[in-house]
């Protein structure tokens, strides 16, 4: 029998601390095994492969497959919070209709489903929507990169007793998600908001004011131009599909330590940030193989993946400028979706999925 998790299911039970668990398995899984400090658990990830659908441009369909083994997840069943080891077959398809949102009847241009498989037998188990898991696995990647890349370069209780600024540049699903998960995570003292249309960033920031409590005591900021958002920010989170650059060295903090999450989706990954800030930033990546594949011209050499990063407390020094470059894996799909899998499967949620004969 094959489950379905519908979106409305799905979303129920994401939560930050099952997502970020399960994030942070995945970028140490896919760590090689000949690294000094060797993850116990592996991955095997094949690059993502891109389907022309006809000759009409604007559909594409984009398979990410995905194996990990011996990594461990939190389980929401038991008392304390015990970690359980899990091994998951999984493959996300992606479909990219650029075209829908113009149709009789709207629909997204991005739909995402992720299929899990008995890892035993090789049947298909569940499928699971997949869109809100992607836009939540994307963001839980930043907030994983920045507790590592940012926060420890300062010691180990640094997320908790420190003060940031963080600039949000573009207000799009991933900007409006990262603004409110790092708001929820870190000490923001204050939030600056940019978006090439200002009313939409405007839309956030009243938003965020009404969620957040006045004891958060976070200023939130909208400015007109990407380089004013950032002048002051710790933290840069940018997501847009820019094809120019929007931030400048010239807009950074000099010399008090940076951290940027580059999470945009033009033409190539890192057309938003300029090339004099990767040169002089160190660069890390989720994975190596789908860096060399996807960040061909990256005008500066990969320091690490972050996963190797978590092993190994190789931080960035206080004052230098880190880049997480974004790109996203299948093997943080199948882990989230496992997870997800596991917490819908709780005995007081059962019957949790709807069975496709």
């Amino acid at each position: 029998m094959v489950n379905y998790y519908s979106a409305d299911a799905v979303r129920e039970v994401l939560t930050w601390p099952l997502v970020n668990k399960a994030v942070e398995s995945a970028l140490l899984a896919i760590v090689k095994e000949d690294h000094k400090m060797p993850s116990t658990s592996f991955a095997f990830q094949p690059k993502r492969t891109f389907t022309a659908c006809g000759k009409e441009p604007g559909k594409i369909l984009l398979t990410m497959p995905a194996y990990v083994g011996n990594y461990k997840l939190k389980s929401p069943r038991d008392p304390g919070e015990v970690e359980h080891t899990h091994s998951t077959l999984a493959c996300k398809l992606v479909t990219s209709f650029s075209g829908n949102p113009r149709r009789d009847l709207p629909l997204p241009s991005i739909q995402a489903h992720v299929l899990l498989f008995d890892n035993q037998t090789g049947q298909l188990s569940a499928i699971m929507e997949g869109t809100d898991l992607t836009t939540w696995r994307t963001v839980s990647a930043s907030l994983v990169a920045t507790k590592y890349l940012y926060f420890r370069r300062f010691g180990a209780q640094a997320e908790q007793e420190r003060n940031i600024n963080v600039a949000i540049v573009g207000c799009g699903v991933q900007g409006q998600l990262h603004a409110a998960a790092f708001c929820a995570h870190f000490r923001v003292r204050q939030l600056n908001l940019y978006n090439r249309t200002h009313s939409k960033a405007q839309d956030l920031a009243y938003q965020l004011r009404q969620k957040l409590s006045t004891e958060s005591g976070t200023q939130i900021n909208v400015y007109s131009s990407p380089n004013k958002a950032c002048q002051d920010a710790d933290i840069i989170c940018i997501a847009t599909f820019s094809k120019e650059p929007l931030i400048q060295l010239a807009d950074l903090k000099a010399n008090q330590g940076v951290h940027i999450n580059a999470v945009g989706a033009g033409e190539n990954h890192f057309s938003e940030v300029a090339p004099e800030i990767y040169q002089q930033a160190k660069v890390y990546v989720d994975c190596y193989a789908n860096a060399e594949a996807e960040l061909v011209g990256l005008p500066a050499p990969i320091t690490a993946e972050v996963g190797e990063i978590i092993l190994d407390g190789n931080y960035p020094r206080e004052a230098e400028i880190s880049i997480f470059q974004s790109m996203g894996m299948a093997s943080e799909d199948a882990c989230v979706a496992q997870a997800v899998r596991d917490a819908l499967f709780l005995p007081q949620r059962c019957p949790a999925g709807k069975a496709i004969p």
